[in-house]
């Protein structure tokens, strides 16, 4: 497999790694949409994700991943059948496994995706056994799209569905199978080669633009780390281990922390005024603003949650669910960050 850029070495796209960390410590969220120029280390941050994330708990042998602390949330594999009436669940054995970030290339049949007949044992050993796909392998983690905004209609179809309900149902070829898919959906894309559904794109919890970065230092800055990974990625990541494993347990705490954070009705009644007066559709956009601010503030260290939170997080939560306003070509976060201004001022 291989090497991923240290996630710690990533410089000039701090909105893009902030909201990277915010998902990775509140996954409710609701994932990352990242858009911008070509060669702007979208992809780059997203799959160092990985780096991040500590090491879950699963039972030993499932192929889907599930959570021994979550029971009711198993596989029909895992679910507990009790030999007789009153008698306790038997106890699982469990084990450690990193969180993946799987990808989902554009190619990808919609087969590969949902999962299907393993036609290797059915045709060898005339077993009609299931597959898992895509969506079994990101379970409990992060499923990645690279230029998400050229995916066929009927796969984002079903990825609505599956991220909407956090199952994935397949039937077909004869089999019927239910399995957990709870994931994080992640994509990036370059808006000049076309735009997202509507639907998709109301699926992400954050958006964020990266362009190029103009300042010349940095521009040397990037070249100089990206090279130096590229000549020994093995030996770079080592320098940075110490970096990224800081990071992780900033993350970890974060988590523990999460729900202590206090969100005050003030904070909500601005939240709430916000997305009003921006004509936002529905109540994702609050609930979205309330999950991240909390988390960035426990990412901060934050007992409760402040206006400076409500700054840094609106932009990214609310500028990609904004009506087109003919009559206004104003960049979608300048006019949330406007609005924003105007109603802390009153």
């Amino acid at each position: 497999m291989a090497s991923t850029f240290p996630f710690a070495a990533i410089v000039g796209q701090d909105e893009m790694t902030l909201a990277i960390q915010v998902v990775a410590i509140d996954p409710a969220v609701g994932g990352v949409l990242v858009l911008g120029d070509r060669g702007t280390g979208k992809s780059t941050a997203v799959r160092a994700l990985a780096d991040l994330l500590p090491p879950i708990q699963v039972v030993k042998g499932c192929p889907y991943k599930c959570d021994p602390a979550a029971p009711a949330q198993a596989c029909a594999i895992c679910q507990d059948t009790p030999v007789a009436a009153g008698a306790k669940p038997r106890k699982r054995a469990t084990e450690t496994r990193p969180v993946r970030v799987v990808d989902l290339p554009l190619g990808s049949t919609e087969d590969r995706i949902v999962g299907a007949l393993d036609l290797e044992k059915a045709l060898s050993q005339g077993v009609k056994e299931f597959a898992p796909g895509l969506l079994a392998q990101a379970h409990r983690g992060f499923l990645y799209i690279d230029e998400v905004n050229l995916l066929e209609d009927h796969l984002v179809d079903l990825l609505i569905d599956v991220a909407a309900s956090g199952e994935n149902l397949v039937e077909r070829e004869g089999l019927s199978v239910r399995h957990p898919a709870r994931f994080v959906l992640v994509g990036s894309g370059n808006p000049e080669e076309g735009e997202l559904r509507p639907q998709l794109l109301d699926r992400f919890g954050l958006s964020v633009q990266v362009k190029t970065p103009q300042d010349i230092d940095l521009r040397v800055a990037v070249i100089k780390r990206r090279d130096a990974f590229d000549r020994d990625p093995e030996g770079y990541k080592a320098q940075w281990q110490a970096e990224n494993d800081r990071l992780q347990k900033r993350i970890v705490k974060a988590r523990k922390s999460l729900d202590a954070v206090v969100v005050d009705d003030e904070m909500l009644t601005l939240c709430a005024r916000l997305c009003q007066a921006l004509g936002t559709d529905g109540l994702r956009a609050e609930l979205t603003l309330m999950r991240a601010m909390r988390a960035l503030a426990a990412l901060q260290g934050h007992k409760k949650v402040k206006r400076d939170h409500l700054k840094a997080i609106a932009p990214m939560a609310l500028s990609h669910r904004l009506r087109r306003n003919p009559l206004d070509d104003t960049d979608s976060s300048q006019r949330v960050k406007r609005c924003l201004d105007d109603l802390l001022a009153a």
